[in-house]
């Protein structure tokens, strides 16, 4: 049995919304169902030919990252495939860096902040990259960096940031909690996952899935209803 999380202080610069009220006891059957019921294509993102971070691709987007992002509910029109993979982004992919989880003690600040490679990526991804939107270059970045850089769409927004411009920060913030992190971990493991699945990808798709998710499957089967999004109080 995995211990609910608590309810998280209020955090200065954090989530609008608490992400720990997605990982309660419906948490681990959630992220079960979308990892191993077959019924949800984003399933394989992260693994998808070997994986986006995997050498010797690791700093460069290729066909397999344009597929992949399809498994998300996005794409790409032929003009922005070709954008994407024409070896503009290596060198700002290869200044990010592809061993350290956001999670981790010791990442900084610094490598997701607005003076980060990571962030310029997701900025020229967007400008340079036909049909590339916010939404889009989220995903593109989460599929080169996925222990680092989050999935992030219009569900994880309006659960967790409805009204802030930044994520990444805010979000690494709260992982400098260490009881957060280990509820992560505990309900990867209790899911019957391994770390092959980024602690990233356990949040978001334990939120997602307990929001639109949901209305995919039979969510009285699941036993659990949507959780809306409620701000925190100081």
């Amino acid at each position: 049995m995995v211990a609910p999380a608590g309810e998280g202080k209020p955090l200065v610069d954090g989530l609008e919304g608490d992400p720990r009220r997605f990982l309660d006891e419906h948490a681990i059957r959630l992220v079960a169902e979308y990892f191993l019921s077959g019924h949800f294509t984003g399933r394989v993102f992260n693994n998808f030919a070997g994986g986006g971070d995997a050498p010797p691709y690791t700093n460069a987007f290729t066909v397999g990252d344009v597929v992949a992002i399809t498994m998300l509910g996005v794409r790409l029109p032929g003009r922005g495939v070709l954008e994407l993979l024409d070896g503009r982004f290596n060198d700002l992919l290869a200044a990010i860096p592809a061993n350290i989880d956001l999670s981790d003690p010791q990442c900084p600040e610094e490598v997701v902040g607005p003076q980060s490679a990571a962030f310029e990526l997701w900025t020229r991804l967007r400008r340079e990259v036909h049909g590339a939107g916010s939404v889009v270059a989220h995903k593109l970045c989460a599929r080169k960096r996925p222990r680092l850089l989050p999935v992030y769409d219009d569900v994880l927004k309006q659960a967790l940031q409805p009204s802030r411009a930044t994520f990444r920060v805010p979000l690494w913030r709260e992982l400098r909690d260490e009881m957060l992190v280990k509820r992560l971990r505990d309900i990867r493991t209790a899911a019957g996952l391994d770390d092959r699945v980024p602690l990233l990808r356990v949040l978001d798709v334990a939120v997602w899935m307990r929001n639109e998710g949901i209305s995919q499957v039979d969510a009285t089967r699941l036993g659990v209803t949507p959780l809306p999004f409620v701000a925190r109080t100081g």
